[in-house]
């Protein structure tokens, strides 16, 4: 019983792990695109004028 349990504990941190990367990459993504949409609007709005 013990090693069976101790895999389901071992699976369920993965699956923790693996959400909690896909938020903190995704975040980061969402991050890294609204600099670079702010840089694009700037330059944008400096050639508009």
């Amino acid at each position: 019983m013990a090693p069976i349990y101790w895999m389901m504990l071992f699976l369920m941190f993965l699956i923790m792990f693996f959400i909690l990367m896909n938020i903190l990459f995704f975040s980061f993504i969402k991050l890294i695109n609204n600099k670079i949409l702010k840089k694009i609007n700037k330059k944008n709005y400096n050639k508009l004028i």
